[in-house]
């Protein structure tokens, strides 16, 4: 897509006791076997053209926060800003920890994050997949 590219980006990962790997990809465990979590930020941080294109791109964008408000931020990272103007950062994070790589969380809110987290990729892959069909 000539009107955005990607900076960066992370699926999110969650490390435990038991799970020590902080690239590790696999699902929460079923029972609770943690009594807290350390979540680190799912995110994808893109650079927007100032167009027409580029303008609908951002809309379709700040729409993927209705999945959960409180857990999904759309916004401009100031850091990528003052190396890529027109970056934007769309990110999931408990809205108290917006700011941060990182949060520690109880088991059943990471379970709640991660289910957020894989509807954000999911629209993320839908919203490119009808892009490519326009």
């Amino acid at each position: 897509m000539p009107y955005c590219f990607i900076l960066q980006s992370c699926y999110g990962h969650f490390v435990y006791n038991g799970q020590n790997d902080s690239y590790n990809l696999e699902p929460l465990p079923v029972a609770d076997t943690a009594v807290k979590v350390e979540y680190r930020i799912a995110y994808i941080t893109i650079c927007i053209d100032n167009s027409f294109f580029g303008k609908a791109w951002f809309e379709s964008f700040k729409e993927i926060t209705a999945i959960d408000l409180e857990n999904v931020q759309f916004c401009c990272a100031e850091w990528f800003w003052k190396r890529q103007i027109n970056s934007y950062a769309l990110q999931v994070e408990p809205d108290r920890f917006k700011h941060y790589d990182t949060a520690v969380v109880d088991f059943k809110e990471a379970l709640h994050i991660e289910k957020i987290r894989n509807k954000f990729f999911i629209r993320l892959y839908e919203l490119l997949e009808r892009e490519k069909e326009r």
